[in-house]
């Protein structure tokens, strides 16, 4: 554990490497972030891309307080006749069980990435944008072996990825998807990136690739136009502060649900102990039976006793946005100086339709099942979607800082709630609190876990029978925390979880 040093964790060894590369040209932890988010465009383009959107929780070094960049998507302003929307089901195959998506132009929400990094950009970070790019410049310019997680990810997505003839000249070139090991190369998106970062965000407005979003979209059937571009508005929000163990836990406010049921299972947890419970696979199944309760009924009862109104207020603050559980990546960064980002991104899954020639899809979140239920006229106009996004910062009271976050979908909470369980209840190192075996449970109280409880414990949650799933290995369907920690002393920890190929550097 290195002291005085840096620390990243992140999805994909390109990913770590951009943002190592910048804190050694002595870039501060914020520039990193953004270099590792140009990085994901290109490296972890089944979960994030310039056309989507996501938060970023940030704290400077030796403050008590964080501050959350919310730049998610948007519903669009205006609503077109059904008739003339493109809008259809694809099926997203796991192995196991296959999930139905949606997509076509319209299935875009208004993106809020871009916007969003140039915010994050002019409030926190110290290098110019056009060094920020580079590495993720090179990357996608010279090609790179594509990894075997993100070739398992292209199978999973394969009728997006093939589409339209623009996305699969990138991802299935020839008619047939990239293998991993195979040159993944995108040179569209790396000149969009340069000449993002020379004309800045206003690109994506009335620019050329602005021009070029609302020209797609009018011709083949999508919702946005320059008025949804132009009226996008990056928020500064103030975390959800949670106390738990001592520790003060920064947490995504409303309109995202993420921050609210995390702290309201933490709140549960606590409770627990007070009547002398330990905190163990069954009590942690018992917390987010809660929690799902509480979230059924809209943030009312259980929550108001524990908590005097403020998760109710959250919950029910957070249910009158429409909730988007999609595809997800993360990163964590903690500087030798001490600040701290946890930066969570999504482009869904991808709308199968390449913009124009600059290399990237728009996101698909209206074509998210609970969003849509079936109808195209679902959504509300010109709203900020409710996320599970959790970009999350830990600070202790010894000058402890630790930045986390995961995908996962809506196992991103439960993700979250158990990582810092394992830091704040059980003393585990960094490593060992994101290895540990995780569970989840949906609301028709199914139970998914991991191979590796206690005994006794795996018992309890087996003799619930058809509601039991006992999953054979680790698995990305859990998550995968990537995680960076500051102790009070200056050394550094991080953790890349094994579930996603997660990569931890320290530099």
């Amino acid at each position: 554990m290195g002291k005085n040093k840096s620390v990243v964790a992140a999805g994909h060894e390109l990913t770590a490497s951009a943002v190592a590369e910048i804190l050694q040209d002595d870039g501060n932890a914020f520039d990193a972030a953004l270099a590792g988010t140009f990085m994901a465009f290109v490296a972890e383009a089944v979960f994030c891309a310039p056309g989507g959107g996501g938060f970023l929780m940030a704290r400077r070094a030796d403050s008590d307080k964080a501050t959350l960049f919310d730049f998610f998507v948007e519903t669009p302003l205006k609503r077109r006749p059904a008739r003339e929307v493109s809008f259809y089901p694809i099926h997203a195959d796991f192995g196991p069980a296959k999930q139905e998506f949606h997509i076509g132009l319209g299935s875009s929400a208004t993106p809020g990435a871009v916007p969003g990094l140039f915010a994050l950009h002019e409030a926190l970070c110290t290098l110019p944008m056009q060094r920020l790019v580079e590495p993720a410049v090179r990357a996608a310019r010279d090609g790179f072996p594509l990894s075997t997680f993100q070739a398992y990810l292209f199978t999973v997505i394969a009728p997006i990825l093939t589409a339209s003839e623009g996305v699969a000249r990138i991802f299935a070139p020839g008619g047939k998807l990239l293998q991993a090991g195979q040159t993944f190369r995108n040179e569209g998106l790396a000149e969009t990136l340069e000449w993002l970062a020379e004309d800045g965000a206003r690109l994506f407005v009335d620019g050329d690739v602005g021009k070029a979003i609302a020209a797609q979209s009018e011709e083949l059937g999508g919702y946005l136009r320059y008025d949804d571009l132009k009226s996008y508005r990056v928020a500064r929000r103030e975390p959800l502060y949670w106390r738990h163990a001592g520790a003060t836990v920064a947490l995504n406010p409303s309109p995202a649900a993420s921050g609210a049921l995390i702290a309201f299972g933490l709140a549960y947890l606590e409770a627990l102990a007070e009547q002398g419970r330990e905190i163990d696979a069954p009590a942690l199944k018992r917390a987010m039976d809660a929690t799902n309760d509480a979230r059924a009924a809209h943030g009312e009862g259980l929550a108001e006793r524990l908590a005097n109104g403020v998760l109710a207020k959250e919950l029910r603050a957070a249910e009158r946005h429409p909730q988007a559980y999609r595809g997800t990546t993360h990163i964590s960064v903690i500087d030798a100086e001490g600040n701290a980002a946890a930066i969570s991104l999504s482009n869904g899954e991808g709308n199968g339709f390449i913009v124009g020639n600059f290399g990237f899809m728009l996101n698909n979140m209206l074509g998210e099942e609970d969003l849509a239920s079936g109808r195209l006229d679902a959504w509300h106009e010109g709203v900020r979607l409710s996320s599970m996004m959790a970009p999350t910062v830990i600070l202790e009271s010894d000058g402890t800082v630790t930045a986390l976050g995961t995908g996962g979908s809506n196992r991103i909470r439960t993700a979250i709630l158990q990582v810092a369980v394992n830091l704040l209840d059980h003393g585990m190192d960094l490593e060992q609190a994101v290895a540990a075996p995780r569970l989840h449970v949906e609301r028709d109280g199914r139970t998914s876990f991991e191979p590796g409880l206690a005994e006794a414990a795996r018992a309890e949650l087996l003799a619930l029978e058809e509601k039991a799933h006992a999953w054979p290995d680790r698995n990305l369907f859990f998550g995968g925390v990537h995680a960076a920690r500051r102790h009070g002393d200056g050394g550094v920890e991080g953790a890349g979880d094994p579930r996603r190929q997660g990569v931890r550097r320290i530099v």
